[in-house]
């Protein structure tokens, strides 16, 4: 039998590593997580043709989903859902083995090809759950699906809508409501296509929101739920953010990895979405008791669709302060009176879910998304006095990091200090450095604290008695230092790979001015040539020294450190990593080191060449003029910093972080950023002993972002469509999560908040 259209989900039980890698280790859950993983691709069984490996039925994929359940109340969400699965009959599976076999002979035209996808879809009428369950055939569907015209595509969601949830809780079934739903995104496109799409749309979400608790318990229904969540909003359905994942300006955003500020979290929408869909959807989502929402508050798979949700209502504030409480359990309160407001036997019960994995990532969403008051008043309420606690526990540590990351003034920075900084020590020995990081890179963004930062990482990483000229090859390797039993007698471990977290908060000291940081400038630049050249060798290293490049310390600190390097810059730059090295290193130095820098990478010229970041060196450095006419590249050279020198003489200022030693600035430096964070991902990953690795379930599949000059430009025309919208929101203003959808204008572009 050959299948068509066979496609497979992401791997829905575990979350990648690039939403996890943030600062901090977690072991395995206490759900056993990573032992369910099994069986969950969309793979046979040997000796089986579906999932369940059932021999006397070779072609069901086992009707209702044949999961293990999480808990006995998701056992009860399930069994509720049961449908009896008729058997398909011989001639129904050779009907649609021979449309497979058509399709893979690539001799339908595109004509003939929508009408037999059209007819196929008819033969699908009342016995849509069983034929979408099926193993085989459902990825024959999925083909039709997706190569079918708008007003067939329409009909079968609609004839489907009342097992739409069955068919997404079944391991076959979710594959064919997944590509529906992706199919009815591709044509969005068309403004006329609108109407005919909310209406099937809201057909499914009818019956979705009678009993919404089951799917989003369920491991692959609340995945399709999502996917629907993000379709109503108008975002793409493939985006990692949105499914879990820490993008990679979350984590720049976080450590201040970024030159510039980012300050815009919006989402990109390309499309208007369906924003009163939406409402209802969620609306349904959020109508359960209070027993219910907690045991939804820890379920792996509804917190994930409550994560979700609440990155769907980034900057929408007013919604924001409906849908956070019903997710914390608080009780209704008078916003307009007494605003948020939690209560002490409810804070205590967040701070004891606080140490579950999946309640945690719930709440690092939270925080980033809550508005200032609700913020203020969780870590009012929550919070304060409790940061070390959870700081140290293997999954709240990262709830404190997201609670540090997004703190609003400097008056929450100063309550922090005094709970986390004279525990630096402490954090650092137990691995739980991303902690620290987050307070370092706190502090400089609200400009507080930042000398008392850089003593207290002092003193946790030296002692009183002993001389601070050690301070940066500790923080390099960190995780072998503090797991030295005697730590005087600790030297370089040469060889060794450098910790990850050590180098990202050596990174964001550089960071703050010369004035603070001299101890570490003077460990840096006295570290032996061969120390230097090993640490500008590693990719987490090398990054250290580029920070160290680019602060405003004192132009001989830096070239002490450069003349160090001589000899291996043309090696240094036939890695990708070491390249950037090369070139911060041929900016911050003098005509003569530039010259040696040019001979190095001349010898090697040929061989960089063939590297992925040579052509853009040998050019951004004018090697070829260099070999050629020597003496004009000097003028050049001289040239160059010559005006630079006026400029900074002219603008700069002695308060300014503009290195003044540097050239003009690097057209490359905001692609460099990118990389950088995403290498530093891709580094945690696979760091053996960094103590971070976070074991977190997730169904993602990693996609690259759009180019940001794109994204802006969408976004820029997003917030014109919205401002155009908003004059229709005058008028009394019905509660957002009120919603009903009988009876209403479905077709209006009216918001119903």
């Amino acid at each position: 039998m050959v299948s068509v259209g066979s496609k497979s989900l992401p791997s829905r039980r575990h979350r990648t590593i690039e939403e996890d890698c943030l600062m901090g280790e977690r072991g395995k859950s206490s759900n056993n997580h990573g032992e369910r993983k099994k069986g969950m691709r969309r793979k046979d069984h040997k000796g089986s043709r579906g999932f369940d490996g059932d021999s006397s039925k070779k072609n069901q994929s086992g009707g209702a989903p044949n999961v293990k359940p999480a808990s006995k109340k998701q056992s009860e969400f399930e069994h509720q859902n049961q449908f009896v699965r008729k058997e398909i009959d011989p001639e129904t599976s050779k009907y649609f083995s021979e449309i497979a076999n058509l399709f893979d002979s690539n001799e339908v035209e595109l004509e003939e090809r929508s009408v037999i996808c059209g007819n196929a879809l008819e033969e699908t009428r009342g016995r849509e759950y069983e034929i979408a369950t099926d193993y085989i055939i459902s990825h024959v569907l999925q083909t039709l699906l997706e190569g079918c015209e708008l007003d067939q595509l329409c009909s079968f969601i609609r004839n489907s809508a009342t097992v739409f949830p069955a068919i997404a809780m079944d391991r076959s079934g979710s594959h064919v409501a997944e590509s529906a739903l992706k199919s009815l995104a591709t044509h969005l496109e068309n403004p006329d296509a609108y109407s005919v799409i909310e209406e099937a749309l809201n057909s499914i979400c009818k019956v979705i929101v009678d009993n919404p608790l089951d799917m989003m318990c369920n491991c692959y229904g609340s995945h399709v739920l999502r996917r629907l969540l993000c379709l109503c909003k108008g975002v793409s359905l493939d985006s990692p953010e949105l499914y879990g994942a820490k993008s990679s300006k979350a984590l720049a955003k976080r450590l201040n990895l970024k030159m510039s500020q980012l300050d815009d979290n919006t989402l990109e929408i390309p499309h208007q979405g369906f924003p009163d869909m939406l409402k209802y959807l969620l609306s349904g989502l959020l109508n359960c008791s209070r027993e219910d929402m907690k045991y939804l508050q820890v379920d792996q798979y509804s917190s994930l669709v409550l994560q979700t949700a609440l990155r769907l209502m980034l900057k929408q504030d007013e919604e924001l302060l409906e849908i956070i409480p019903l997710i914390l359990r608080c009780n209704s309160t008078n916003k307009k009176v007494d605003g948020f407001h939690i209560e002490t036997n409810v804070a205590k019960e967040i701070l004891e879910s606080m140490k579950d994995n999946s309640f945690s990532h719930l709440v690092e969403v939270i925080l980033e998304v809550a508005p200032e008051s609700l913020y203020n008043e969780m870590f009012n309420k929550v919070f304060k006095n409790s940061l070390f606690e959870l700081s140290v526990d293997r999954c709240a540590n990262f709830v404190i990091q997201a609670l540090i990351s997004h703190a609003r003034d400097q008056e929450q920075m100063g309550m922090m200090w005094e709970e986390l900084a004279p525990r630096f020590k402490d954090l650092l020995e137990q691995g739980k450095s991303g902690v620290v990081a987050s307070l370092i890179a706190v502090s400089q963004r609200l400009e507080s604290h930042e000398q008392k930062c850089c003593e207290a990482l002092v003193g946790a990483v030296c002692s009183t008695n002993e001389s601070r000229i050690s301070i940066v090859p500790r923080l390099l390797f960190l995780d072998y230092y503090f797991g030295c039993r005697d730590k005087s007698t600790w030297e370089w471990a040469p060889g060794a790979k450098m910790h990850v977290m050590g180098c990202l908060i050596l990174q964001g000291i550089f960071k703050f001015s010369s004035d603070y940081i001299q101890p570490y400038i003077t460990s840096l630049t006295s570290m032996k040539a061969e120390y230097i050249t090993e640490t500008a060798k590693d990719s987490s290293g090398a990054r250290v020294i580029e920070a160290f490049l680019a602060s405003n310390a004192a132009t001989k600190q830096k070239r002490r450190l450069i003349i160090k390097l001589r000899g291996h810059f043309g090696e240094l730059s036939l890695h990708t990593s070491g390249s950037f090295t090369v070139e911060k290193c041929f900016d911050a130095c003098n005509l003569t080191l530039r010259e040696a820098i040019a001979t190095e990478l001349l010898d090697v010229k040929v061989d960089l060449s063939k590297t992925k970041q040579g052509p853009y060196l040998l050019r951004k450095l004018d090697i070829d003029g260099y070999a050629s006419r020597p003496d004009q590249w000097k003028s050049r050279q001289e040239a160059k910093q010559s005006t630079y020198d006026d400029f900074c003489s002219t603008f700069g200022s002695n308060k300014s972080n503009f290195p003044k030693n540097t050239f003009v600035s690097d057209t490359s430096e905001d692609a460099y950023q990118e990389i950088e964070v995403k290498n530093t991902r891709k580094e945690i990953d696979h760091h053996p002993t960094s103590g971070f690795k976070r074991h977190r379930e997730e169904h993602a599949k990693d996609k690259d972002e759009p180019f940001a000059g794109e994204k802006r430009a969408k976004q820029k025309k997003n917030k014109t469509s919205e401002a155009t919208d908003k004059p229709k929101l005058a008028g009394s203003k019905r509660p957002f999560l009120s919603g009903e959808m009988t009876g209403k204008n479905r077709h209006s572009n009216k918001l119903r908040i």
